[in-house]
């Protein structure tokens, strides 16, 4: 029984995000590992019987289907991995319902796309789930919604969704899990490699040499994905805790186990993060030098007199980056016309008076912005 000092951040946390990865579920025979879903379940009700409320972000699908589609490894191709996340998603959230019902807590399904929390309307839908399932004990199972998603599977791992989910959810900490015990400042099966018990501030991490992904083969994400997740929350005010799934009652007890990375940032808006950090653009607009001032400093919008170049296929409504003159990124938006419709655009604005550009409609009718400061996000 441990009895030292507690970590104050952690058992001070009333909502909490935690994380595991599917090398931590994964059985050694391959498919799910019921013994080490009933652990993590057991760990995680330490904490909901004292009153906090927990939501669990867990990969495992696509490693769940592979033994009932024939496959002994995870699959290369995309319609393969949608399969095997068809069949496995549904046997992940019936093995979490059983293990939770063990304490008579109920569990839901969420799964999620990017669309779902970076358009304005999916955004306010997710967000109102979350407040109505976790005030009534429910706890939330979230994963990508691989089955149909293409773009959710390229884009990886559920370490980043966890940590831009806490920012959804508001919560106070977020708990990463996975096959290693914590961050080292090098691969922790070399001789002389040490843990890093906290991380501050980025210098902390100058010298670490990060691993990729997990022993078990199953999983998508290594130590860098992580690390990012990490940095993505502590910005925005949230602690994070990396360990192994073996200590994750530990961890959550508030034990020092693991990494603890401190919060740094303020909270930020959650739905821009969302853009900032899990969308992949569609294209690009170059901006002058004036438009780039006006969106980096005055949060302005995007007007077509500030567009100097259009790199890209893209619709209306899709992301795009926002490019300074020398080609270097300084935010991400939604932009709110196509890339057809985008030179007549530019073209007008060419030719009018700059005290007129402003007003200048669109083709179909809409203000002639391109991308409004509350679809706006910037991005370093």
């Amino acid at each position: 029984m441990y009895t030292g000092p507690l970590r104050e951040e952690v058992r001070g946390a009333r909502c909490i995000v935690v994380k595991v990865g599917s090398s931590s579920l994964a059985a050694p025979q391959g498919g799910l590992s019921g013994e080490r879903v009933d652990a993590l379940v057991d760990a995680l009700e330490g904490r909901l019987a004292q009153g906090a409320q927990i939501v669990l972000v867990s990969s495992g699908a696509i490693a769940a289907g592979l033994a009932p589609l024939g496959l002994v490894r995870r699959p290369r191709d995309l319609a393969s991995q949608q399969a095997a996340a068809s069949v496995g998603q549904g046997l992940l959230i019936a093995r979490y319902t059983a293990s939770f019902a063990r304490y008579g807590r109920r569990v839901g399904q969420i799964l999620l796309t990017v669309d779902d929390v970076t358009r304005h309307g999916h955004y306010r839908n997710a967000r109102r789930t979350f407040a109505r399932l976790l005030p009534a004990g429910v706890v939330p199972v979230v994963n990508e919604n691989d089955t149909v998603a293409t773009q959710e599977i390229k884009f990886g791992d559920n370490d980043r969704l966890a940590a831009l989910v806490a920012h959804l959810v508001e919560a106070d900490l977020l708990v990463l899990l996975s096959d290693v015990d914590g961050l080292y400042d090098a691969d922790p099966s070399l001789p002389g490699s040490s843990p890093i018990t906290d991380v501050r501030n980025a210098a902390d991490l100058t010298a670490v040499r990060l691993g990729s992904a997990g022993s078990a083969g199953v999983g998508t994400g290594g130590m860098v994905t992580k690390v990012e997740a990490a940095r993505i929350a502590t910005d925005a005010g949230i602690s994070v805790v990396l360990t192994a799934a073996a200590h994750a009652g530990r961890a959550l007890r508030g034990e020092p186990v693991g990494t603890l990375f401190h919060a740094a940032g303020q909270r930020a808006a959650a739905r821009l993060l969302w853009l900032a950090h899990a969308t992949s653009p569609r294209g690009a607009l170059h901006l002058a030098a004036d438009a780039v001032h006006d969106v980096v400093r005055g949060r302005g919008p995007v007007l077509p007199a500030g567009v100097i170049g259009i790199e890209g296929d893209f619709n209306a409504g899709d992301p795009v980056d926002l490019l300074d003159e020398s080609g270097t990124r300084v935010a991400r938006g939604l932009v709110n016309y196509d890339s057809v419709e985008l030179p007549l655009l530019l073209s007008r604005a060419a030719v009018l008076d700059p005290d007129a550009r402003e007003g200048q409609n669109g083709p179909d009718g809409q203000d002639g912005v391109l991308v409004h400061p509350d679809q706006l996000a910037l991005v370093r």
